[in-house]
């Protein structure tokens, strides 16, 4: 099967992909979630015309002739109006969020208030018409559109839906992602290991990534170079409804390599096999019945860097979300030799500087190097057959973190 470039590569997996089914839950669960419909305002915000700041409900036109005294008359809090209503001459105290009283039309703030005697006051300064009040509706009003559907929440977006008065939100259910590393050669993290053996790392780091996207966590362990025990833990990964089945490791071409036989006997549709980048050539992508498959490379640079280029976006379409690689412009801060006929993603530091943003690569790209992978906070991405570039050039880059 010949390689299969990036873009198309992540069209095939994103094929045909719909938003997982909707939920409720409470509103204080919704941190990450994608709402599964439009959410409109239960209530206007504020309610009232509110004071925004503290001081006293007055007339405008009271307030011209700076010698004129003003009748204090009662007090407003908030949550505890004046109950009557304020005629000319007259003024009420009133706090911050308290609503105005029927006759006001401003706030004189305290520091323009002078006191006359414990119930007169005199304006320091004229207030204008509407001044310092907070209109009814000001931030919205019940019926209006606050938040679209496919808008994944945030603190922000969560506050706005708890103030327009929502105490639950549909949402998509999160995705099912079972992680299944393989390999003889591989122990848990705290194992002895023997001369020969390896730490099965890479399961944590997909994870990670598809947690983050908001997907929830099957983990299948780890399985060995058998096609019955893969075989195994693939019915595991249908039994427990995954909708996202990832394997790590074994999807090369190798005696000891198989993932995508096992798979194809387990009844796996191969979509491709091989992209056209480095690091992460051997990946496979298919669908065993209603369950998408990733078969991720075994070493961990590649199986990270696939997972962020092709789980993260898959995780968040399954929730009705869009995927948004956080991509900029930077400047090379070292230069970089002819590419061949795969996309490099290059593992770099980005700095701001008084000129730019400079991204500097890491002079070794081992895949198994994790040291450069943790301390990189982009990558530098490479077209295929591009030419040699010169420190100073112009690079497009993936962010990974700020």
């Amino acid at each position: 099967m010949a390689l299969i470039p990036v873009d198309a590569a992540l069209e095939r997996v994103l094929e045909g992909i719909n938003p997982l089914p909707a939920e409720e839950i409470p509103l204080h669960d919704g941190m990450g979630r994608v709402l599964a419909s439009p959410l409109h305002a239960l209530r206007t915000q504020p309610p009232f015309n509110a004071s925004a700041m503290d001081g006293y409900a007055v007339r405008a036109s009271d307030t011209l002739d700076e010698r004129r005294d003003l009748s204090v008359i009662g007090e407003a809090a908030a949550g505890a109006r004046f109950p009557g209503s304020m005629g000319q001459g007259q003024a009420v105290r009133i706090f911050t969020g308290a609503p105005v009283p029927d006759g006001a039309d401003a706030v004189l703030i305290q520091e323009n208030a002078e006191s006359v005697s414990d119930r007169t006051i005199r304006a320091a300064k004229p207030v204008e018409h509407g001044r310092h009040i907070r209109q009814a509706g000001m931030d919205f009003h019940a019926g209006d559109l606050l938040l679209e559907q496919g808008r994944r929440l945030d603190p922000g977006a969560l506050t706005l839906a708890a103030s327009s008065g929502h105490a639950r939100l549909l949402v998509h259910r999160r995705p099912r992602v079972a992680v299944l590393a393989t390999g003889n050669e591989l122990v848990n993290p705290g194992e002895t290991t023997g001369q020969d053996s390896i730490v099965a790392s890479n399961s944590y780091g997909i994870a990670a990534i598809a947690k983050e996207e908001g997907a929830e966590i099957i983990d299948l362990g780890i399985a060995s170079d058998n096609d019955q025990h893969l075989s195994s833990l693939f019915a595991k990964a249908r039994d427990t409804a995954a909708d996202i089945l990832v394997t790590l490791g074994g999807a090369s071409v190798g005696k000891h390599d198989l993932v995508r036989g096992a798979l194809a006997e387990a009844g796996m549709e191969l979509s491709f096999w091989k992209v056209a980048m480095r690091p992460g050539k051997p990946l496979i992508s298919g669908r065993m019945g209603a369950m998408h498959v990733l078969g991720l490379p075994g070493n961990p640079v590649s199986s990270l860097v696939c997972a962020e280029l092709f789980l993260r976006p898959l995780v968040a379409h399954m929730q009705g979300a869009r995927h948004e690689p956080d991509m900029r412009s930077a400047a090379l801060g070292a230069p970089l030799r002819a590419n061949d006929e795969r996309q490099d993603y290059i593992r770099a530091v980005v700095r701001h500087t008084a000129e730019g943003m400079i991204a500097t690569p890491f002079t070794r790209q081992d895949s198994s190097q994790l040291t450069a992978y943790a301390t990189a906070n982009c990558l530098i991405i490479r077209k295929p057959h591009a030419p040699a570039a010169n420190t100073g050039d112009d690079c497009r880059i993936l962010m990974l973190h700020r």
